[in-house]
């Protein structure tokens, strides 16, 4: 089957295509979106529940919007309009909530809420919300009052710095009149505003306000069509952000009123309210919504069309997931291709990792049916390698990106062999090929931060004292938390699955596969050197300075029983299974060490020097599921038990991250979801997981 093709800003459909599209009757839900999320009064109209469950939207270029199902702010990170100046970067929050109440049959009606320093809750607009669903990646509420229905929905405008606040009266015995009430900012994402005297400068345009902050800021603008607009400057001050309490950080900051906007809705009639940094934005609400809600079923068509038997067996939480795909790929202009793409590793605080990217990359660009999208990513990362090495991450700010990473690469290869596995492009292959000789010979030769292959064994060493280069990379000032330095076990497992996919690849183009299976085969007749045969598993790492090898009990092992070219005998793969489903998986994922072992934490949370520290000694990943999935198939070809591990985090899409899964969860149970609520390899691998089970 032809696969779907896609071009533009994050892709449209191409039209041939559409020939490949299921008939309606062969999808879940033919009405073009899942009803994997959706809540009554009895969570809406809770405070303490509504407020935990956030919703994200996104635009394709780094920028978002994102908030509560209760409407009040918590974390420095929620906002209307969160824009990405310098895309996907260079992230400023514009607009940061809205005060709205509806004036309907003699009474006024708060739609939204506010915490404040000093624990007052006002107003409290969440008790009139009688529902909320997405639909699609759309967070719509429903607000009842009387006999009267109100509906709010949330969108972005794929490619732009642009939301769309949409009102639509659903049922009413009389006209319904909306105050709204924009309160604006200019900050970096990651800081938070104590005004002061600061004086912006807000301007009537046609159809609204434009906001200048300063002399120099990007202008942005609040526009409606028909609604009457009183200009304000009044700084509110004061909003209380529970999360940021939680994560240590300031958890108070103010917000200016720039303007009052009044509007009349009479039945089944609506009105837009537009945040945006270009003045000439479409104002049709009902042409952006439609053009919003026929890209993301065309996501959903191509997923079909790539992989129609997966499309038929999926239930909602899949379909939703395929969705939330889409939000981390995102635009990143590069000197030699100006159209090209790039992975945001998680909302809301992370950019773009090579690490994460190559991760990621399978599942939310092949298992969703978009090789082209992938294949982007390959060739302008190679752009990138240098001396053998894959960046870690992309600084926000315009600066140098840092190569402390020594799997990155590693996975890189990994990407390419999934990416050739799916689309047989020789062209691509020929032209990255080069990229991954120079990633064996920069490793084998030696490259940054003691890596280098070791003569006596052919396994990887890396490491020096101060540096993290795995992706257990937390550190504290100068402090690595899981220095790792040795030969740590998935790095090597990475290296012989590397060294496998070369000797495999090397025909294709017309290069002698010898020199990597020699390599290969040095390193597989080594890795037995990682059997720990008191514990039955494998040591975490080698070789290390000091301590020779790591006993604790970690999950990278698995790895070297879920990557398609394995070191180990059947008997080690299934005690590697066994010992992990026994001691590290959760409902949500892997532990990151093993209750028991020393420096277990199972709480994540405090100040980040207590988070830092229990990021990868307890805290679970859920990333990890991934490749215990595709270990557990490998060893017991069960796909029932394969779906079982899975069916938890297919609950968890209603919890925290709606519609999308959190980076991390607590260690004990009921694991609750903590760090980022959307984060890329949670989905990808969880997906590509998915479809290993059932096809």
């Amino acid at each position: 089957m032809e696969r779907a093709r896609w071009s533009g800003a994050r892709g449209k459909l191409h039209p041939n295509t559409m020939k490949n599209i299921p008939k309606e009757s062969e999808i879940n839900n033919p009405e073009g979106f899942p009803a994997a999320v959706e809540f009554g009064r009895d969570v809406c109209g809770t405070l303490e529940t509504a407020e935990k469950l956030e919703w994200i939207v996104t635009n394709g270029i780094g920028g978002f919007a994102s908030g509560t199902v209760s409407g009040n702010l918590t974390r420095r990170y929620h906002g209307l309009l969160i824009a990405a100046l310098q895309p996907p970067v260079g992230r400023t929050l514009l607009c940061a909530t809205l005060d709205e109440a509806a004036h309907y049959d003699g009474a006024i009606h708060d739609l939204s809420a506010n915490r404040w320093v000093g624990g007052e809750v006002s107003p409290k607009g969440f008790v009139n919300i009688e529902s909320f669903r997405l639909e699609g990646t759309t967070p719509v509420w429903q607000f009842a009052f009387g006999d009267a229905l109100l509906e709010k929905r949330i969108w972005m405008k794929d490619g732009e710095n642009t939301t769309h606040v949409q009102y639509t009266l659903l049922r009413a015995s009389g006209a319904l009149t909306l105050d709204l009430k924009p309160y604006v900012n200019y900050r970096d994402f990651h800081s938070s505003t104590h005004a002061g005297d600061w004086r912006m400068r807000i301007d009537r345009v046609e159809r609204g306000v434009q906001v200048t902050a300063f002399d120099g800021a990007v202008p942005f603008y609040i526009l409606n069509e028909n609604a009457t607009t009183e200009i304000h400057h009044e700084w509110c001050r004061d909003y209380f952000l529970p999360e940021e309490r939680n994560r240590g950080l300031d958890d108070h900051e103010d917000h200016l009123l720039a303007a009052v906007f009044h509007t009349e809705l009479q039945l089944n009639q609506s009105a837009v309210f537009i945040f945006a940094t270009r003045p000439d934005t479409d104002l049709d609400g009902a042409r952006t919504w439609n053009e919003h809600a026929a890209r993301e079923r065309e996501l959903l068509a191509i997923w079909a069309a790539a992989d129609p038997v997966a499309a038929r067996l999926a239930p909602d939480w899949i379909q939703q997931l395929v969705l939330a795909a889409d939000q981390f790929i995102v635009q990143r202009s590069l000197p030699q291709d100006a159209d090209g793409r790039s992975v945001i590793a998680g909302y809301h605080w992370f950019g773009d990792w090579g690490r994460d990217t190559m991760i990621s990359l399978p599942g939310l660009a092949l298992t969703t049916g978009r090789p082209e999208i992938a294949r982007k990513i390959l060739l302008s990362s190679a752009l990138y390698m240098d001396q053998g090495m894959l960046p870690n991450n992309f600084p926000d700010a315009n600066g140098r990106p840092e190569y402390n990473a020594v799997d990155a690469a590693l996975w890189y290869v990994e990407a390419v062999r999934q990416y050739f596995a799916v689309t047989q492009d020789e062209a691509a292959l020929r032209t990255v090929f080069p990229v991954l000789e120079m990633i064996i010979n920069s490793y084998s030769q030696g490259t940054r931060y003691q890596i280098h292959v070791d003569p006596a064994d052919g396994l990887l060493y890396a490491g020096e004292a101060g540096v993290q280069l795995t992706w257990m990379d937390a550190k504290v000032g100068d402090w690595v938390v899981t220095p790792r330095i040795g030969k740590p076990v998935e790095v090597n497992a990475l290296w012989y699955n590397a060294l496998e996919t070369m000797a495999a690849l090397s025909p294709k183009v017309g290069k002698p596969a010898e020199p990597f299976a020699k390599m290969a085969s040095a390193a597989k007749r080594s890795f037995v050197k990682f059997w720990n045969e008191q514990r039955g598993c494998c040591f975490d790492v080698i070789d290390s300075p000091g301590i020779r090898n790591d006993t604790a009990l970690r999950p990278n092992q698995i790895f070297a029983v879920s990557l398609p070219m394995s070191p180990l005998s059947p008997d080690q793969q299934k005690a590697i299974v066994d010992i992990c489903a026994r001691r590290l998986l959760t409902s949500h994922g892997l532990r990151s060490l093993a209750p028991g072992e020393p420096d277990y934490q199972p709480h994540y949370g405090g100040g980040m020097k207590e988070r830092d520290s229990a990021y990868h000694r307890g805290t679970v990943w859920g990333w990890l599921i991934g490749p215990f999935v595709h270990a557990h198939l490998r060893v017991y070809g069960d796909r029932d038990a394969a779906l079982s591990f899975l069916e938890p985090l297919g609950r968890q899409i209603r919890s925290s991250g709606l519609g999308t899964l959190s980076e991390i969860f607590e260690g004990d149970a009921p694991f609750a979801a903590r760090g980022c609520i959307a984060q890329a390899w949670s989905v990808a691998e969880v997906l590509r997981a998915w479809r290993a089970a059932v096809v």
